[in-house]
């Protein structure tokens, strides 16, 4: 029920935007109470991060998160790792991109979504500090690249607005968009 819910709301954001969407016709669609939808996620702020949290687990059964430390505890590779980075980047990029985006626009009215909007980005910098903390430990940054530094590149580099920007406006494909965010991030953090 709760895939279902989520999908029903998913659908309803990026379809009819955030503050048209109701909790009621949500609840209408997904065939639930309103109750349900507000004791399981406290309204629409909660929906949405339901939606993000869920597109952040990726398209395989392991989530990506557990995926990208499984390679950075295997592969010794520092251009590997942030290569494998990208592709998750362009894993998950489709599915929380969007959602991420309605949010951005949606909170430059709503305090409560700007709330939200600043966790979400924080909850992303600290990923991206822990990758870069590891890069550090490990000495694979170039000189003068603090691991903050390299953290700001690759939250930057993970952004929804790049994503936006490259694929969805001027239409990078995929692969490409993989590619380039790659090639960026190792030329501005690692070693030459």
């Amino acid at each position: 029920m709760r895939d279902r819910l989520l999908d029903v709301a998913e659908h309803r954001f990026l379809t009819d935007g955030y503050e048209p969407t109701t909790i009621a016709s949500i609840a209408a669609e997904a065939g639930v109470s309103v109750d349900t939808i507000y004791k399981g996620f406290g309204g629409k702020p909660g929906l949405i991060r339901g939606i993000r949290a869920r597109a952040l687990l990726g398209s395989d059964p392991v989530p990506a998160e557990q995926r990208s430390d499984e390679l950075q505890a295997r592969e010794r590779d520092p251009r590997q790792i942030i290569r494998g980075w990208a592709d998750f980047t362009v894993e998950l990029a489709p599915r929380a991109a969007p959602i991420l985006l309605l949010l951005r626009d949606a909170a430059a009215s709503d305090p409560d979504l700007r709330s939200l909007l600043k966790e979400l980005d924080a909850d992303r910098l600290r990923r991206m500090a822990e990758n870069a903390r590891r890069l550090a430990k490990a000495g694979h940054l170039r000189s003068g690249v603090s691991a903050a530094d390299a953290a700001t590149v690759l939250w930057t580099y993970s952004a929804p607005e790049l994503y936006e920007l490259l694929v969805l406006r001027r239409g990078m494909p995929l692969e490409e968009f993989g590619r380039f965010i790659g090639d960026a991030m190792i030329a501005a953090v690692l070693r030459p």
